[in-house]
C-alpha cells in the first residue's frame, strides 16, 4: 500500500524523485510503450469496433489499470514514487507550481508552442518525442490558449458531475446525455461547452494534450490521477450505485461488441472492470 499525494503537496525531493524516475523510463524505452498503448486504444465511438479506453463506461477501470501498469513501472525504477494527482480546480493557472521549472516545466513559446523549460524541454536533451501523431519531435504545450483562452473546470463543475447518481447510460458513448461517466469525462454536444471536465483540461494543457497519444506529456498521468480519485469520490457519494452496464448488452443493441460490461475482460489485459472498483489495496489517496 502507498499513497497517492496532491502534487502541491510534494517536496522538492519528491518531485525530483518523480522526475527522475519519468526520465529513467524515458531513456529506457518502457514510457513510449505506455504512450503507444493509449493512442492504440483510443477508438471513439465513430469508429467500428470496440471502446475500452474513451467513449464508454470502461474509461474509469481501463485508466485505472493503466496508471497503476505506469506506476509500477516506476517503483521498479524507485520504489519509493507514486503517481501525484493534479486537482486543476485550484491549481487553476500556468504559473501553478505545476508548472515550475523544477517539475513540469512551463508552456511552450509563441512560434511553434515547443516547450523550453523545465526537464522535459526537447533542448535539455531527455524527451525526445518519438511516438505522435505530428512530425515534431518536441514537447508542445499552449497553457490557457492565450489567442483564444479557455478556462479550467470549476469545482461546481466536477461537483455537477459527481451529483449524479447514475455511473452511465445508453447509448454508452460520447453522446450519452446523463451519467456520471460522461459528465466527467466532458463530451457534450455544440461549441467550446462540447469540452467539459476531463476533455476540457486536455483541451486547456493544449499541444499533445490534445491528440491520442497525449501520454507524451507528463502531466497526463497527474491529470487521470486525478479523474481516478473523482471516480472513489462518486463511489463513495453513491454507494448504492455501481458501474454500468452490469450485464453484456444485447445483440439488438448498437452498442452490442463494442462496450466492456462488468464482468467483460478489457484489452489489452484481460481484466474485467469488477477487479478495478476498488483501489485500495494498491494505493491511497491523501
Amino acid at each position: 500500500m502507498y499513497t497517492r499525494s496532491n502534487q502541491r503537496n510534494l517536496t522538492r525531493a519528491q518531485k525530483r524523485r518523480f522526475v527522475d524516475a519519468l526520465l529513467a523510463l524515458k531513456r529506457s524505452g518502457r514510457y513510449d510503450e505506455f504512450v503507444r498503448m493509449h493512442g492504440r486504444y483510443y477508438v471513439s465511438d465513430a469508429e467500428e469496433g470496440a471502446r475500452a479506453a474513451h467513449m464508454a463506461p470502461s474509461f474509469f477501470p481501463w485508466h485505472r489499470r493503466y496508471l497503476l501498469e505506469f506506476e509500477q513501472a516506476l517503483q521498479a525504477v524507485d520504489p519509493g514514487v507514486s503517481v501525484p494527482y493534479w486537482d486543476w480546480t485550484v491549481d487553476n493557472s500556468p504559473s501553478s507550481s505545476l508548472w515550475a521549472d523544477d517539475f513540469m516545466g512551463g508552456t511552450g513559446r509563441a512560434l511553434d508552442r515547443q516547450v523550453m523549460t523545465g526537464p522535459f524541454a526537447h533542448r535539455n536533451g531527455n524527451w525526445r518525442i518519438t511516438t505522435r501523431i505530428t512530425d515534431g519531435r518536441f514537447l508542445t504545450r499552449d497553457l490557457g490558449r492565450p489567442r483564444d483562452p479557455v478556462s479550467l473546470p470549476t469545482r461546481a463543475d466536477v461537483d455537477a458531475a459527481l451529483a449524479d447518481p447514475v455511473y452511465d447510460a445508453a447509448p454508452w458513448d460520447s453522446t450519452s446525455a446523463t451519467g456520471f461517466r460522461n459528465r466527467i469525462e466532458g463530451w457534450n454536444a455544440g461549441g467550446e461547452q462540447r469540452w467539459r471536465n476531463h476533455n476540457r483540461v486536455h483541451r486547456w494543457v493544449g499541444g499533445l494534450m490534445m491528440g491520442a497519444t497525449s501520454p507524451n506529456d507528463p502531466v497526463f498521468w497527474l491529470h487521470h490521477a486525478f479523474m481516478d480519485l473523482l471516480w472513489t469520490r462518486w463511489q463513495q457519494a453513491h454507494p448504492r450505485s455501481g458501474y454500468l452496464p452490469r450485464t453484456r448488452l444485447p445483440r439488438e443493441d448498437p452498442a452490442y461488441g463494442q462496450v466492456f460490461a462488468l464482468d467483460e475482460p478489457m484489452p489489452p489485459w484481460d481484466v474485467r472492470p469488477s477487479a478495478l472498483l476498488d483501489h485500495t489495496r494498491h494505493y491511497r489517496y491523501a
